[in-house]
């Protein structure tokens, strides 16, 4: 429904209200005069008059500048949309003691009342997930020049609108306190110079007083400070080393281009010297120009005080009862009409079925409680229970997936997802089925029932080409069918598995079947050895919406919940910031800069510069398979080595300019040991073209140490949509995964069709369970596709410099479809060592369509058309 449409019916509202209007002064027209009551003191009106501005404007008739005039027949609007809203500027710094809010009928159920000295950083003095509407008047205490409302829940389908915003107080005020907190600690720092790499600029941003930046011996040079947004910085601490600045400058810069100076000496101690300085910008800087000693400059720390929390309008509290989750998240409880459920679900499986490069995307999640529901999941739609367990949320139902849009083919149902549900099949029904390739998690799950089944392809016909089951109960029998193959981590199967095609490799699996290789492919590893779940979100008994961050496992078998209390920690969803489409990397880097989390909501989110996750533990998730897609050859994300970043339910797409990498864990170079506390990666999927033509040279390198990768797929496309083209000089991408960390572990990982190695691991200690791998279908003919004088590239390379690395349930499949003479000459490439070790191996040729000529190496036989499929069980 258009906005004009709405207005059209607001119309006859605002007309009762008027007449209401009339009433009430007629009878008091009418009614006998009584005393007045005692003359008080009343607090000062600031706000009248003063200048406004707002975030939106429902249309020219209801500025902002109507809710401050003093007329209570005129009002401000916004649009329809949450967050909005309302500032003044009181034109100087004041005691605030007092809000009225005089409401139209579209009123706040949540908002925040908050102060600013500047306008860009915000303080909240007044917060309620339950606004009444019509006059409330406000008793806070703040100061600043700047008041604003911040509304981020709509009582209402319209916008937010005031007769009047009314703020009480005086002028004057006391003056900020500048805080204690380091605000460049672990922000990214650059320096004009170093003396050498083990003093670079970081060394003097990392809390660490024996670590320190030193510069080359000349004059001037300078080191600066990234603090993410613009701060109201008030004190400026300089930890020097012997060799130490006699002049030099304090600048500050919102762009990191005009700098202002906000304190300058020529008569520098040396030692600590603690500055106060009075100024706002992002970017701080120590500017020498001339040295106290023969040296350069060298500072064990450079430390920055501001005085606010490093608020930014553009980056709103989140309401953790009523989090804004985007247009494409759909909440459901108890008391929701079944009916109204599954229309919702059917309309969604009717647009997204063959949805595979459309940009839609959504996520359904349930609180806890019981349903009737039949989810029939399509491309790019996430299910999801809202309990901390699956068994707080049963479908009466199905969660299933079946291939009928490709006559029962399911070799392309990708991206989408199952997870923290239970599901009771209908009566009489005993088959639920899941037929999906890659990129589609059925995680932490519980499929009811001992006499049931689920069916991993579409039963009776077509193929499934791979997926995940991880942290599940089956309670009845696994069927795999015609899956080509499979990874199962750390379920439960309480009827056990049947089944086999080419590799199915099962981890700390309860009910897991023997082993046996190849004939079945079962690879069976009794334990995980170190892994953490994906972080989930859910909803608390009081109703507040949280996010669940598993504890590490070491030498785990079965789930982290049946039977037993889920191990690990709880974030209120106020510590994150939530993503919508269109909030700009700079914005996301400004609240990872505050110490927010991010949630991104379900879409594509475009960005031009990289976000930067530099702090530890920090949880980046996403909801509805949100894409982050790398424009103007950007990179997409960087993670700093540092411990514990958790980075799960996000799909990257490369833009139609070439990016280096799409994702970088770790700087190159990177050292820290982080075995007590890894990075992982949860569900985190790549796509190099499909929806229009992209390009990325390499997709995801790791370089810190002990990084742990739970189901990832990266993908440069083998088709694409329709008009838009795919081929070996379009969608180009030469390496999927490169690893230069020591001791990284990948669980469950598919890449495919890139035009040099897949995947290159050149860290110590590496180990790989399941691995699937699909060659380039598109090289032209052999000269195209040659690695020096070897035929092709290698699925799977290990550096020759390797002395200890291991993979089990490994395959790598050709189809050379552009040109059946080429030939990769093989599918592994691994020095041969003792520390080195491959368990059950295989290569096939689709269809007999293209040659791997050895598995590993020189060894193992020929898959071609006379011979399709090759195992090799152990290596060397």
């Amino acid at each position: 429904m258009t906005s004009r449409a709405l207005s059209v019916r607001r119309t006859p509202h605002r007309r009762r209200r008027t007449l209401l209007g009339l009433a009430v002064a007629l009878v008091a027209a009418l009614t006998p005069a009584v005393a007045a009551p005692p003359a008080q003191a009343a607090p000062t009106l600031l706000s009248q008059g003063r200048p406004a501005t707002a975030s939106s404007t429902e249309n020219a008739a209801t500025p902002a500048s109507a809710a401050v005039d003093g007329n209570s027949a005129t009002r401000w609007s916004s649009a329809f949309g949450d967050p909005q809203w309302i500032q003044v500027d009181l034109g100087a710094r004041a005691t605030i003691t007092q809000v009225t809010l005089a409401w139209e009928a579209a009123y706040a159920r949540s908002f925040q009342i908050q102060t600013s000295d500047d306008g860009a950083t915000w303080t909240t003095v007044h917060s309620t997930g339950a606004g009444t509407g019509g006059t409330q008047t406000i008793a806070v205490t703040g100061a600043g020049r700047y008041v604003r409302m911040y509304g981020t829940t709509r009582a209402t389908a319209y916008g937010y609108s005031l007769w009047e915003f009314q703020v009480y107080g005086e002028t004057g005020g006391t003056t900020p306190t500048c805080g204690s907190a380091n605000a460049a600690q672990g922000r990214p720092a650059t320096a004009s110079s170093t003396e050498n790499a083990g003093l670079p600029a970081s060394a003097a941003v990392d809390g660490d007083s024996g670590t320190r930046w030193a510069s080359a011996a000349a004059d001037p040079q300078w080191l600066r400070v990234d603090l993410g947004s613009t701060r109201s910085i008030c004190r400026v601490v300089l930890a020097w080393e012997a060799a130490y600045a006699r002049a030099f400058q304090i600048q500050t810069s919102t762009d990191g281009n005009a700098w202002t100076t906000v304190y300058s000496t020529t008569t520098g101690t040396g030692g600590t010297q603690s500055l106060t300085v009075n100024g706002s910008g992002r970017y701080v800087r120590m500017y020498g120009t001339a040295r106290g000693t023969g040296y350069g400059y060298s500072l064990w720390e450079f430390q920055v005080n501001t005085t606010d929390g490093g608020g930014d309008p553009s980056i709103p509290p989140t309401d953790p009862r009523n989090p804004n989750l985007g247009p494409n998240t759909f909440v459901f409880d108890p008391g929701t009409p079944t009916a109204t459920i599954q229309s919702r679900l059917d309309s969604l499986f009717a647009q997204q079925e063959e949805n595979q490069f459309g940009p839609q995307r959504y996520a359904v999640l349930f609180k806890p409680g019981t349903y009737t529901a039949d989810v029939n999941l399509g491309f790019f739609t996430q299910v999801a229970g809202l309990g901390m367990s699956p068994d707080d949320v049963n479908l009466n139902g199905h969660v299933r997936v079946e291939a009928f849009w490709m006559n029962g083919n399911a070799t392309q149902n990708f991206w989408r997802a199952a997870e923290n549900l239970s599901v009771t099949l209908p009566a009489g029904v005993t088959v639920e089925r899941w037929a999906v390739s890659q990129a589609a998690p059925y995680r932490r799950m519980h499929l009811r029932g001992g006499q049931n089944q689920i069916q991993l392809w579409n039963g009776g016909d077509g193929w499934s080409s791979g997926g995940l089951m991880a942290d599940t109960r089956i309670d009845g029998l696994v069927v795999s069918g015609s899956q080509q193959q499979w990874y199962s981590r750390n379920s439960e199967f309480g009827n056990g598995w049947t089944g086999s095609v080419w590799n199915m490799v099962f981890q700390g699996v309860v009910g897991a079947p023997p082993p046996h290789f190849p004939n079945p492919s079962h690879t069976v590893i009794p334990q995980t050895p170190v892994v953490r779940e994906k972080p989930f979100l859910y909803v608390d008994g009081t109703g507040e919406y949280r996010v669940f961050v598993p504890a590490l496992r070491a030498n785990s078998t079965g789930t982290t919940w049946y039977g037993k209390t889920p191990a690990g920690s709880s974030i209120s969803l106020s510590q994150f910031y939530v993503v919508q489409p269109g909030t700009s990397a700079a914005t996301i880097n400004a609240a990872l800069a505050q110490g927010r989390h991010l949630l991104f909501t379900p879409g594509v989110h475009h960005v031009t510069e990289p976000i930067r996750v530099d702090r530890p533990d920090t949880v980046i998730l996403g909801l509805g398979l949100a894409t982050i897609q790398a424009d103007n050859g950007t990179v997409a994300m960087r993670v700093a080595d540092v411990d514990g970043v958790k980075v799960a339910g996000i799909m990257f797409e490369a833009g139609t300019t070439n990016s280096p990498v799409l994702m970088e864990v770790g700087p190159p170079g990177s050292s820290a040991n982080h075995a007590a506390n890894p990075t992982s990666l949860h569900d985190v999927f790549f796509r190099i073209g499909g929806p229009h033509v992209g390009k990325a040279t390499t997709t995801l390198t790791v370089n810190s140490d002990n990084v742990i990768g739970d189901h990832m797929w990266l993908w440069r496309a083998d088709h694409a949509a329709a008009g838009v083209p795919t081929g070996w000089t379009l969608n180009t991408a030469d390496t999927g995964l490169t690893v230069n960390g020591d001791d990284v572990t990948m669980y469950g990982l598919f890449v495919e069709h890139y035009q040099r190695y897949q995947t290159v691991w050149n860290g110590n200690g590496g180990r790989t369970y399941f691995y699937q791998n699909e060659m380039p279908y598109d090289p032209p003919n052999q000269a195209a596709w040659m690695n020096g004088a070897t035929r092709g590239y290698a699925a799977y390379k290990v550096g020759d410099g390797v002395t200890s690395h291991q993979g089990w349930g490994m395959g790598s499949y050709c189809y050379f479809n552009v040109n059946p003479a080429v030939v990769a000459e093989r599918a592994f490439e691994v020095p041969t060592t003792p520390n080195v070790r491959f368990t059950n191996l295989v290569t096939v040729s689709l269809g007999g369509v293209g040659t791997i000529n050895r598995v590993i190496n020189n060894t193992g036989g020929t898959a071609n058309a006379a011979n399709q499929q090759v195992y090799l069980t152990a290596y060397p």
